[in-house]
Parts: C-alpha cells; structure tokens; sequence
C-alpha cells in the first residue's frame, strides 16, 4: 500500500507521488490579465491499466445543464427548455448527389451501457495513435489495439485517477463524465481527461487530466493531474470542457454555469511540464456572460501537415449568439506566456471580446430537441448552437486553415437538419473576413436529419464529415460524407457512405451524444477513425458505440509495423 494524495492505493506495480505546490492563485491586478492556476499533482502512476484496483463509476450527479439561448428567451434559470419543431412525413430527394464517398475498411464495438458506460448521453470520444485506439465515454475509457483487439478496461475514470488521492474530487471516486481523449503526435504522448466534482450546485469542480509517460497509454504509465475549475470563484462549474493540442500548451474551454450561465472559462495549460512530468500551471481567462456573448469555445487542434509556425496564436471558434438567425461565427486569439503570465492575452479588450466576427451564409439554429426518430415521439437533442468539437487547423503547402462544422436547421421551423461546415484562411495568424468555402450538407435534400457532426482533414487535403443521422422512418445511425482536395469548392463532393445502422430509438428524454470525433491516424496520415453512439434496440438509456475506419483512395505513408508490447495477466475480477 502507497499513500498517494491522501488516499492508499493497492497496485501490482510501483507507483509515485511526487510532491509539488498545492492549487494556488495569482489574482490579476487587471481585468486584461490573467489568472495563474497551479494544478494539483504530478502524481506519477507505473502501473499497467489491467492491474488498476476495480472502482465502480458512482451515481451521476445531475449538473445545471444550461443553454445560453434559451436563457435569452426566458431570463430565468433553466434546466431543460425546449421547444419542439414541425416537419413533414417525407421530403422528396432532389439533385442526390451520385455517392463515390468509399466505404468502412472495417467498424467494431467500443465501450456500451451494458459494458460498463455510465450516464446518458455516452457522450462519445476517442482518438487514434500509430498502435492504439483509445476510447473514452462517460465514465470509463477502453485500449484497442488497431486490429481491433482489447489492450484494456473499460477503466472506469474512479479507477484511473484514484492515485490522485481525496484531497480532490478526481481522486475521491466523484468523477462525473464529459470524457476528452487525444494523442499528442508531435511528443507521442496520450491525454485521458474527464471532470469531477461532489455535488452541483457545490463548491468543488475540478478538470482531472491524465498524461501518459510513453506512448503506450496501457503499460507504460501515467503523469495525473487536477485543476480546480475557477478557484476565484468555486460555486461554478466549469461545464462541457472542450480540448485543443497546440505546440505551446494544452487549451482548455469550459462553461461557467452555476444556476444560470455565467459565461466562459479559457486555459492554457503548461503542455511542456506536463508531457515531462513537472510542476504545472494553467493561465486562465475568464469572458463574462451576458445577452449575446456566445458560450461553448472550441480551440483549435493540429494533427496533419506542417506546426504551425513559432509564435503562431491559438485560434478558438464558436458560434455567435445575436439572434435567432445567424449571420457571423466568432474567433479569438490566445497568445499565452508561462513565463510572463501578465503578457498573455485573449481577444481583444478588458472583457476579451472576439477578435473578428467572420461574415458567413446566414444560418438558423435548430431547437434543442428537434430531431425525429422511427417508432417513438421522442425526439433528439440537435446542440446546434455550439461549434462541435474538433476545429481541425492545417498547414498545407504555406496556407494555414482552420475547418469546423456545427448543424443547422432547414426550412426553419420545419427541417430536416443539415451539416454546415466551413474552411477558413488564416494564414499569417489573422482571421479572414469570410470562409474559403462552406456548405449546408444534406446529401441533396433527401429528408433525413443529420446533426453532432465532427470534421478531420487528411495529410492530402482531403476532408471527411461523420455525424448522426435520423428521420421519422429510420432509427438513428452513423455515416459519413466528404470530399477531396481537388473537388470544386462548397461541396462534400464526394457523396455519403453508411458506418453503422442503427437498430432502435432512444425514448428516454435525455440527450443524445453531446459530441462525436473523427481523427486522422499519424501513421499514415490519410486514414480516418470515428466514434459515434447508436441503439442496437429501442430502449429508454441502453446505448451502445461504434468505431470505424476508412479512408480515400490515395497514397499515403506506409503503415509502420506496431510496436509490440508485452501481453498483461489476468485483470483483477471486479468485487
């Protein structure tokens, strides 16, 4: 037994803690300046993920889930609201694009409810490495190797950040969900986050962060850390945390909620500190909440093409809030500095207002609970005014892009939704008046709702979409579309292929998803992975996930041999 942080951890292998500042503030003298947030841990973990000691995932806590819109409509403090849209039997297909989109090389099963998932939505995330898929929904994580083999778990988030010890929700076996999980390519490094807290509303809300050691996410050990969402201010949650990977830090947007919507908390976290190991501190900025602030930030991620250039900003995107009908998506800029916290910067002015408001095709965003399903009349959260997780940034033969996508409601009130995705020039780190290019995406108006989309661009150029899908006459499923680099512009030419068909409705009333993600594998650099959620039946909460691969027909790097790793004993039996 180990005393870890408080807590006496049982493992088969040794694991470390070493010992560093608590969790402090610098308090701003400004309101331009930062907050300087020293995060709890390293505590160092060498133990292989099947030898973890078996903790249950604990009841979920229900958080104040608050949409800024509907607090617009209402000025009072909202749990639910919504309002239910209109539409048609059927809409008849026209000017269907001929599909050349290829299909899955293969698809298999990720983490379920029965499994061991935990809460409704699964909230579904994962991400590809050159010998690994890592998994994550709500509360546990699952290794694969990529012949689709099980490395690990599921490994319930109780589990992995128990080393951590009581004096923080993560290690106290309060872990609550809203998994984040992405490989760091540019230091072969994994990253396996989730939040945790006690109660909501409460005083103590905390990001827990996991950072492998190596990159073998299951034996070759782990650096954990937790940071306190806003020390400066504890009775707020920092809700529907949302990760970007950038050479100078680890980016970290949240939503600050507490019995109302309170606005956005942005951090950049010490990425080099903590890929080593050491001491950490996050610079943090706070952007109040008020009538047509937007919420739900998303930072940019780099995984294919060249780094951005040194110096190069963080870009962070979300979708502007002035009305029912929008007409611009908002972009800052985060320049941080760990060493001279008080010279960091985001947007523009004391209250950090954005940095440009790029002029786009006039769009409107769906109601929460919008989206039709075959056989029940419960219908599916669409989350179409948020920018959805990942905004993809390239930089490909010296033009720098940034792809995103979010969904968009057609003939509004009646439907169905649509994909609406964007490509933006920042080259030389400036936002561009308006978009490259950019599509409502409805497969030529074939009547079918498709919505929680994610965007990935390969080594190539070439662009994929996957998302959900659904209609009055079709039990939700999985497919994908995109596009090649050489396609004429506006247009994911490329047509749609079918992942996986669902085989049930979800008659709960919860959400659905709440975020998918597709990535591009670093081996090869033109492969691309996605996870999404689906019904094999029909069925109040019994979700269940799917992985798959596909990709375009073009040359990419060859696929290297993986690395072999030792094969792990038996997992404990759970008690």
């Amino acid at each position: 037994m180990i005393a870890l942080g408080g807590g006496l951890y049982l493992g088969a292998a040794k694991a470390e803690a070493q010992s560093g500042p608590g969790p402090a503030v610098v308090t701003a003298k400004s309101p331009k300046c930062p907050d300087v947030v020293r995060l709890v841990g390293p505590v160092i973990v060498n133990t292989d993920l099947n030898y973890l000691p078996y903790i249950p995932p604990g009841p979920h806590i229900l958080k104040q889930s608050l949409d800024p819109d509907a607090w617009a409509e209402t000025g009072a403090p909202l749990i639910e609201t919504f309002r239910f849209a209109k539409f048609p039997a059927s809409i008849p297909a026209i000017l269907r694009p001929i599909a050349t989109m290829p299909p899955p090389l293969f698809t298999f099963d990720g983490v379920s409810r029965a499994q061991g998932g935990n809460g409704v939505p699964p909230d579904t995330n994962g991400d590809v490495g050159p010998n690994h898929y890592v998994q994550s929904v709500n509360d546990s994580f699952k290794v694969f190797d990529k012949n689709r083999n099980t490395l690990s778990g599921p490994t319930t988030f109780n589990s992995f950040f128990f080393p951590l010890g009581n004096s923080t929700p993560c290690g106290a076996n309060q872990n609550q969900g809203d998994p984040v999980v992405f490989y760091d390519q540019m230091a072969d490094r994994w990253v396996v986050t989730d939040f945790a807290f006690p109660e909501s509303p409460g005083s103590s809300f905390w990001e827990c962060i996991g950072v492998s050691q190596t990159g073998d996410p299951v034996a070759g050990g782990w650096f954990l850390y937790a940071l306190q969402d806003e020390p400066d201010n504890r009775t707020l949650l920092g809700d529907y945390p949302k990760f970007g990977l950038w050479p100078d830090a680890f980016y970290l947007t949240m939503n600050r909620v507490d019995l109302r919507p309170r606005g956005v908390r942005v951090y950049a976290l010490d990425r080099v500190s903590m890929i080593g190991g050491g001491p950490t501190n996050a610079v943090g900025f706070t952007i109040e909440f008020y009538l047509g602030r937007p919420s739900s930030l998303v930072p940019a991620s780099f995984r294919t093409g060249a780094p951005p250039p040194v110096g190069r900003q963080e870009f962070l995107l979300a979708v502007s809030r002035s009305g029912v009908t929008e007409t611009h998506i908002d972009g800052w800029l985060f320049h941080v500095d760990f060493i001279n916290p008080s010279n960091s910067t985001l947007g523009l002015g004391s209250d950090h207002s954005p940095n440009a408001q790029i002029i786009v095709n006039a769009f409107n965003k769906p109601e929460l609970r919008a989206v039709p399903q075959l056989d029940t009349a419960v219908k599916l959260d669409s989350l179409g005014n948020k920018i959805m997780t990942p905004v993809v940034y390239q930089n490909r033969n010296g033009t720098e892009s940034l792809w995103a996508d979010h969904t968009v409601i057609l003939n509004d009130p009646v439907g169905p939704t649509a994909i609406r995705w964007y490509q933006f020039d920042v080259t030389g780190g400036n936002f561009p008046a308006t978009p490259v290019q950019q599509q409502d995406w409805s497969n030529g108006n074939d009547g079918l709702w498709r919505w929680m989309p994610s965007i990935a661009v390969d080594e190539n150029g070439n662009v994929a979409i996957a998302y959900s899908t659904s209609s009055a006459s079709m039990f939700p499923g999985i497919r994908y579309a995109g596009r090649l680099a050489s396609d004429p512009l506006n247009d994911l030419a490329q047509g749609e292929a079918t992942m996986t068909d669902g085989a049930g409705s979800q008659t709960g009333e919860y959400r659905w998803g709440d975020y998918t993600m597709t990535t591009v594998d670093p081996a090869d650099g033109i492969s691309f992975w996605h996870t999404n959620e689906y019904y094999m039946a029909t069925s109040d909460e019994n979700w269940s996930t799917r992985i798959g691969k596909f990709q375009f027909p073009a040359a990419g790097r060859p696929t290297p041999t993986p690395r072999p790793r030792p094969t792990p004993g038996p997992r404990p039996t759970p008690p």
